[in-house]
């Protein structure tokens, strides 16, 4: 990539402008990651090499094609449409007082808002360095305000599109909640073609506060010759409660590190992943729960079904603050190995500094039963369709937690279409 600092707009805030020219510092100061360091163990360092990608410029000329192949959920509260982060298409039948704009707008129109709330919390699980080039590289993004007491019907939706050979693309989707609101967010990420590398470096930075519920869905659905570096970092206030569900089906190598503090008395988070990998796709998954106040609750359920020679990495911490006592903590990584070449890492870890908790954390790797295998074949179905529904049903258990049907049903829909690539041999 570019070794010069990124332009920024000279519409945006002198605030942002400062910001970005320190990033960039911060990104050129902070050393690129090594075999030997602990966040990063287990992981392709080789994946880092970013040289050779850039940015677009300007819109492709298939941008209405694109539009038009942005489905997802039949009706949407909002939808939004960006191309190499540029905003193609807006819709919007939000109630009154929601603030749903790109973040290049929202940088103009709400600047001191946005300023409260962007970027506050340390990257921490090891991608600082890229944390600090996508903060100095961005350029557009989503945010969304809901304001107290407001709640938002049904999903906001937002498709990103990656186009062109060796681009990389910077998303971030900025969602705050007011007291007692409420939202769900969905998104996206899939390439325009499928032999063109890409590189994403995305940031869903998510604040919920005081007795809110804010829900966040992530699909990356990215061709398997795009890496890609995921950040999710949220934050829940007193009696919050926040869900952030990852699916991996596409990339060549995808790295997702989601952080969960649970600032407030009564707060919850629910970090929930699906992953099925294949041929020689890595996923590599970071998270932190962490519990700065007493009588939080925090549950992560992550599953994997592994195929061919890919692989996954699993590192996740329940850290219990001092005084965060009755705190209510899980954590839970399951892979299911689909074949006798794949590769599943699991660490998981715990550091209590408090009394009176419940916490614990588990990992099982373990391929299909033969007793599995033989039921469905004694009613009637072949050896490969028996592999499929097993894995399918293993998947199901996390997506019904997001709880809404249609919902589920097109998260059930991308998990479908990888099984059904994989069992007509798709490259």
């Amino acid at each position: 990539m570019t070794t010069t600092p990124p332009q920024t707009s000279t519409t945006f805030p002198a605030w942002f402008a400062a910001r970005q020219q320190t990033a960039w510092t911060r990104y050129l100061a902070t050393p690129t990651p090594k075999r030997g360091d602990e966040t990063w163990r287990f992981s392709n360092i080789k994946q880092l090499d970013f040289a050779g990608f850039t940015s677009a410029a300007g819109l492709p000329p298939d941008a209405d094609a694109l539009i038009a192949r942005a489905t997802g959920l039949a009706a949407t509260a909002a939808k939004f449409v960006f191309i190499n982060d540029i905003l193609a298409q807006a819709h919007s039948s939000l109630p009154a007082g929601v603030v749903c704009l790109s973040l290049a707008e929202a940088l103009v129109s709400h600047s001191a808002l946005v300023e409260a709330h962007f970027m506050k919390q340390e990257t921490r699980l090891g991608s600082a360095k890229y944390a600090a080039l996508h903060e100095a590289s961005l350029t557009n993004g989503m945010f969304i305000h809901v304001p107290d007491g407001v709640e938002v019907a049904g999903t906001i939706e937002i498709h990103h599109w990656l186009v062109g050979a060796n681009t990389v693309i910077f998303p971030h989707s900025l969602i705050v909640t007011g007291t007692h609101a409420k939202v769900r967010v969905l998104e996206i990420f899939r390439s325009a073609e499928d032999a063109q590398p890409g590189l994403a470096i995305t940031v869903n930075d998510l604040s919920a506060g005081p007795g809110s519920r804010l829900d966040h869905v992530a699909i990356q659905a990215f061709n398997e010759v795009t890496r890609v570096i995921q950040i999710n970092e949220t934050a829940a206030a007193r009696d919050a409660a926040t869900t952030g569900f990852i699916l991996n089906t596409g990339a060549a190598w995808a790295r997702n590190e989601s952080l969960s503090r649970l600032e407030g008395t009564g707060a919850r988070s629910d970090m929930l992943a699906v992953s099925v990998p294949a041929r020689s796709q890595e996923y590599d998954q970071r998270t932190f729960q962490h519990h700065v106040s007493p009588g939080a609750c925090s549950d992560l359920l992550y599953k994997n079904s592994l195929y061919d020679f890919s692989s996954t990495i699993f590192s996740g911490l329940i850290f219990v603050d001092e005084g965060a006592h009755h705190t209510d903590a899980y954590q839970t990584c399951r892979n299911l190995l689909m074949s006798d070449t794949c590769e599943a890492n699991s660490m998981p870890g715990l550091e209590i500094n408090a009394d009176q908790v419940k916490c614990s954390h588990g990992s099982t790797s373990s391929p299909i039963s033969d007793e599995e295998i033989f039921y469905l074949r004694t009613r009637g179905v072949d050896i490969s369709s028996a592999r499929q529904l097993i894995a399918r049903g293993f998947s199901i258990e996390v997506v019904e937690r997001l709880g809404d049907d249609s919902l589920e049903a097109l998260v059930i829909g991308f998990i479908d279409d990888k099984f059904a690539h994989l069992a007509t041999g798709g490259a």
